[in-house]
Order: C-alpha cells, then structure tokens, then sequence
C-alpha cells in the first residue's frame, strides 16, 4: 500500500486531503474523505464561528478520524475561529491568505497540526521557521484565488527549501497526479475541484453538473492583479472581463463579485454565480461518493508507479 510520512504525521490511511473550499467543503464532505481514510476539511471562508461549529460537530457525528478546518485570514472572524478550533480540539488546521504565524503558540499548545497553503518558496521558508507541520505548495492551476507559479515548479523548489512534508495541490484530480506529485518530492496532495462532484458534497446539482461539463479552457482567471480568482467562464466573468478592459477598481471588482460564490453553490446560478474550479475540472467525469474516488486515486497511483518501475534497468 502507497503510504508516506503525511500518513503518519496526521493519522490518516492514504496521502490525500480535501480541499477546505468556503461554501462547498461542509462537514458532510469532509466526514465522508475522513471516513474514506483521506483527510477531510471543513472550509471555514467568512461564515461566523457557530456555523463553523455546528460543521464540526456533522463531522463527528459521523466519524472518529481525523479532519480538519481550513481558516481562510481574510475573513473577519478569524480570532473567533482560532478559539473554536482550539476549544474543539481540532486535529489539523489549514490556512489560506494569510500568515497563521501569531496563532502558532495557541494552536500548537491545544495540539493542533497546522499546514498553511502556500504559492511561494519565501513563505514556506517563514512558515517553517515558525513551526507549521507541513505546508500546501498550491499552483495557479488551481480553483479559487490563485497565485502566480504552476504547480510542478512550484512543488519541488518548496520541497528543496524546507525539511517538513509538503502536499502538492493545484490541477491534480486522479491518480497520475497522485503520482506526478510524489515524483516531485511531496508527501501528498490536496484536491477540491474533484471533491465537488463526490456524491456527499452539497453544493448545487448545477454547480456539479457545470463541473462535469468543463473543457479544458474553461477554467479562467478573473479579477486583477494580487486578486486573481480561477472559475469556469460564464455571463459572470466576461463581466469581470468588461471591467477590466476599462481599467476599473478593486473596489468594482469586489462589488462585482460579492455574494456570487453562494449564488453559485447554493442556488445553483450557473450564468451569473462564481463557479470556483481549477483546470483539473475537464478531468472530473462523473459524480461518485468520495471513497469510491479515493480508492480510484490510489488504485490508479499505485498500477503507474509500478508500471514506471518496470522502465528501470
């Protein structure tokens, strides 16, 4: 069985976490990627501690391994969310947009593993300066706000520069990106745009089905520079793409997009909700539960390894 020290380092059966995407990754998905041996994330994103909570509490109901928060530092509850992850005694969190640094003495006395997501080799160095467990080295392939370096350069100049675990994530979706990441020297990957269409994710049927239906160019970067988001295209981003022909402001583009993730997610507005995917969309062909797509994952990363093996002389 295909195992690495990400298993061992945060108890769970194969080298696979859930992305903590805000809106999509609820407790019912991450308690399904737990129980299915990966390692689940609730996505935190902006909404207040007692909803955070009670996603928490659906995922214990419904298992006792290991999960996750993703706490998203833009959000204006973060400080309330550092207590609640504490106070839960949250086995890992993830973080994003920001630096968890200040947080570390806290979480790390309540025995919390914490893993920032990273796009850059200067911030993994910092992070691991200041004692995170492992870090997320994320390409701009990926759904969602983005940053500026794909995925296999960014793995291995992270891996090189720190001595902690690192999980690959940005356009990977199957088992050859299982594979091809562990090749780069990481641990593991991360991946939400394939949890979308698990059967225990919630957001809208549209949103799957917008999913499934994606080719390759449809997955495109909206928004302006240190703001870039990747969705797939629809009404919505050639308004985004109209703004930034004039040269509008953030402040435009902000208004523009508030409120159009939960359109998407939770009505199910495919034209003019914001349907965060990364380019690994167009490999998502079907909806399944999420055991069924973990144990593909690792079925088919384990038979290509093999396979490469037998290349060697």
């Amino acid at each position: 069985m295909l195992r690495t020290v990400l298993c061992d380092l945060l108890g769970i059966t194969y080298p696979i976490i859930q992305g903590g995407m805000a809106w999509v990754a609820t407790g019912e998905l991450a308690a399904a990627v737990s129980a299915a041996g990966g390692l689940g994330i609730i996505g935190a994103g902006n909404a207040p501690p007692e909803t955070v909570r009670r996603e928490i509490h659906k995922v214990r109901e419904q298992t006792d391994r290991p999960f996750g928060v993703n706490i998203y530092y833009m959000s204006p509850y973060v400080e309330e969310l550092i207590d609640l992850v504490c106070a839960e005694k949250v086995p890992v969190v993830t973080t994003g947009a920001g630096n968890p640094g200040k947080h570390l003495p806290r979480l790390k006395a309540a025995g919390v593993k914490v893993i920032p997501v990273v796009a850059s080799v200067a911030l993994a160095k910092r992070l691991e300066r200041l004692g995170v467990d492992a870090l997320v080295a994320e390409g701009m392939e990926c759904g969602g706000h983005i940053g500026e370096i794909a995925t296999i350069p960014l793995v291995p100049q992270i891996v090189d520069a720190v001595h902690i675990p690192v999980i690959a994530a940005g356009g990977i979706a199957d088992g050859r990106g299982l594979a091809a990441a562990l090749a780069l020297g990481a641990a593991g990957v991360q991946m939400g745009t394939r949890f979308i269409c698990a059967e225990e994710c919630t957001v809208h049927p549209n949103y799957k089905e917008a999913v499934l239906k994606a080719g390759d160019r449809d997955a495109v970067v909206t928004g302006m520079p240190g703001h870039y988001v990747r969705v797939l295209k629809n009404k919505l981003t050639r308004q985004f793409e109209e703004l930034a022909a004039r040269g509008a402001s953030w402040e435009e583009m902000d208004r523009l997009g508030t409120g159009k993730l939960r359109a998407a997610v939770v009505e199910g507005d495919v034209e003019y909700g914001s349907l965060m995917a990364g380019q690994s969309a167009a490999l998502v062909r079907e909806i399944k539960p999420a055991a069924a797509i973990i144990e593909e994952i690792m079925a088919e990363a384990e038979a290509i390894i093999s396979r490469l093996g037998t290349l060697v002389r």
